[in-house]
Order: C-alpha cells, then structure tokens, then sequence
C-alpha cells in the first residue's frame, strides 16, 4: 500500500559545502579470540577502504550512526559488496557457485566465532562477539545479528548473479528486500532495536535504494565494461556469462518491458533512443518513489503521535517475529533514590515508545537521503537512465545527509 503515486520534485539546494561533515574517527572493535586487537583494527580499515571505494554513499553516512554500531555498519556493508563483485571477478557459473558457497561456510564458521583469515569475517566476528556479551546484560537483552539475513542476502545476489530480468515489478521488490531491506534490518538488530516500526520503516526504504541500485546498474550491464571494473557505487553488483558480458542484458521487470513495449534488443542497439525505456524507467522509479513517500509518512505519523496507516507485511516471517511492546527504547530512568528505591526504567506509552524508537534507528534510516537524490537527478533528465550525471557522485550528499539528520527528515 502507498501513500501516492509521484516522483518529489528536488528542493533549492540551500548552500554549497563538502565539508560539513568531519570524518569519523577511528574506532575499536573489541579482539575475539583467536585475533588480536591489532587484526580487528586492520579488518576494520579494510573494511572501511571497500566502502570508500565501492560503496561511498554507506561511507558518507557512517558518520551519523552511533560510534559502537560503526563497526557492524563497516562489516554488514562490506559483506553486501563482496558478494556484489564475485560476479565480477568470477564471469563463470561454476566459479561463482563456488564463491557463494565459500560465503555460506564463512557466515556459519563466523558466527561459531572461528572466522577464517578474511577482513570482512574477522570483523563481523568481533561485532558478534560484541554484540553476545550485550546480550547477558540487563540493558540489552535483545543484542544480536541473525544468521538467517545473512544467508538470504547470499541467497538473493546468487540468483540474479547472471543479470537474468526480473520477471515482475513485485520480483524486483522482492530481490530489494532480500537484499538492501536486509542490510538495513542487520544494522537495526545490531544497534539493537528489535521494533516493529523501526524495521517497517527500513523495509520501506531498503526497497527504495534496491530498486535504485537495479536501475542505476542496467546502462553498465546492457554495455558492460571490461571484467573487473566494478563499482558498487552504481549500487548493483553482477556481470553476465560469457555469452550475455558480449551482448548486454537488460534487467527491467519483464511486466513492465511488456506494458511499455521495450524490447531488449532495442535497448542494446539504441541505447536511451530506445523506444518505450523511459516509460519503463519512470514506471520502475515511481514505485521507487511510492516507498520512500510511504516511508516518510510513516515518520511524520509517529512523530505527530498518529497511527502508520498500514500492517507491516513481513511481520511473522523469520527474524521480524515476537515483537513485544516494551521492547523498545528504555534508556530513560525514574529516580528513585528519594524514596530510598534504585533507579526504575520508565513506564512509556506505545506512543513514546515508538518515537523513541524511530528516533535511535534515525542513523539507519539514512540511505533514503541519497536514494532519493537519485530519483530527483533521474527526473531532472527526464528519466533517461543513460545521463553521464546519473553515475557521478553527488556533491550534495554530505550536505544535504546532515541537514536530514539535523531536521529528522528524509
């Protein structure tokens, strides 16, 4: 269900900077065994590097999570991109079979806290390790990382690994949430926050940024470049077999090829002239559009204490189960001491609660601000997904990344 229909027109930029953020600084990770505390900063500076590097929209906005949730933020991210670039580095389905599969026994050797030699694996087991010993407090009894997202998140990028076309909008949706929504539920249980609107919310805009990455990525896939010159910047990871990296491929739902009458072919040879792609990208970027909307009304609505307006559709399925009210934010405590008790967590209403709970989750929420920087770049050229502009970084970014934070608004 969604708010509307529309892509938001940009806003005036209010001012030109690229140094309104400082850099973050560097952090410790505490050692688990088997590493030492040298290995865990070395890891983490890896990881760090990769999202400089592939990912710098996640990079940017490291700077707005709280410093102990950076590190799992630092080895969630990087895990994402290594899976993005095996396609990259492996063009054979066999090769690349084999990788997945290397990730799957990485993820189960990790959370066993006997990661192999690898950055990404080193990291995330000390955020683990982490994250455990939180749980065996009182303060943070709902501490942890699911295992089960991080094998869906495998499970996602090996399908779609050959650039096969999503045969409907709602595959794409689907392949969005089992990817980038994913990422952003990670991030929260990492914080932790297990909430229900907080990851409702994510789920809004990890479908967003998902669908974003698909079309950012499909004028590098219909002309690929030679193998490994991948960039996750452009937000989608994956070449082709051998006989689809020579002709190009082109990954808009099937559904909406069909609506719009583009053909492929067409694509490959005209590249924008051809006809029916813009029609296609501005229905593919509306829906887009629809999730940040819906997403953004959901925080206006908590905020002005009023109800979401909709289920949260994947509550029950695994990981987004046994919400409890008063499971939220409780940092907040009842003085007690003069009347000769200890300090009491406050009793807040489900309407407090939520606000809280949006309000510690903010930090994650923020991959809405450049995804739809994106969207509005998009319509300004009139949804030719050729423009030069569409896969430069965005100035702006740092920017207008802080003025959403300062103002709670994305």
């Amino acid at each position: 269900m969604f708010v509307a229909r529309t892509i938001i027109r940009p806003r005036p930029i209010v001012s030109k900077t690229s140094t309104c953020l400082a850099r973050y600084s560097d952090y410790k990770s505490p050692p688990i065994a088997g590493a030492s505390e040298e290995e865990v900063r070395r890891a983490s500076q890896y990881c760090s590097k990769l999202l400089q590097q592939y990912d710098h929209p996640s990079y940017i906005l490291t700077t707005f999570l709280p410093l102990h949730l950076r590190p799992a933020h630092l080895a969630i991210r990087a895990f994402n991109l290594e899976l993005a670039r095996i396609p990259d580095v492996s063009p054979s389905a066999p090769v690349r079979s084999m990788r997945y599969q290397f990730w799957r026994s990485t993820i189960t050797s990790t959370f066993a806290l006997n990661p192999v030699a690898q950055p990404v694996a080193v990291l995330l087991s000390s955020v683990l390790s982490s994250l455990r010993q939180n749980r065996k407090s009182v303060i943070n009894p709902s501490a942890g990382l699911n295992k089960s997202w991080f094998l869906r998140l495998i499970t996602a990028r090996e399908k779609y690994s050959s650039n096969a076309p999503y045969p409907t909008l709602t595959s794409l949706e689907s392949y969005a949430e089992n990817t980038y929504s994913t990422l952003l539920y990670l991030t929260l249980s990492a914080l932790p926050l297990h909430s229900v609107i907080a990851d409702h919310i994510a789920s809004h805009i990890g479908k967003a940024a998902g669908i974003v990455a698909v079309l950012r990525g499909i004028p590098l896939l219909a002309f690929p470049s030679p193998p490994n010159h991948h960039s996750n910047t452009a937000g989608l990871g994956g070449t082709l077999d051998k006989q689809r990296v020579q002709q190009g491929a082109v990954t808009l739902p099937l559904d909406i090829m069909a609506e719009t009458a583009l053909r492929e072919e067409d694509v490959l040879r005209y590249g924008a002239e051809a006809p029916g792609l813009k029609d296609a990208v501005f229905k593919v970027a509306t829906r887009a559009s629809d999730h940040l909307i819906t997403a953004r009304q959901m925080v206006k609505n908590v905020h002005g204490g009023e109800d979401v307006g909709h289920a949260f559709e994947h509550e029950g399925e695994d990981g987004h189960e046994d919400y409890h009210e008063g499971n939220g934010v409780r940092d907040d405590y009842d003085d007690g001491n003069a009347l000769g008790h200890g300090a009491r967590p406050k009793v807040l209403s489900k309407v407090e609660q939520q606000r809280g709970e949006v309000e510690k989750a903010f930090g994650v929420f923020m991959p809405a601000v450049p995804t739809a920087l994106w969207l509005q770049r998009l319509e300004r050229g009139d949804f030719d997904i050729f423009k030069e502009d569409l896969r430069r970084r965005d100035w702006r970014l740092p920017w207008k990344a802080w003025v959403a934070y300062q103002q709670r608004k994305f």
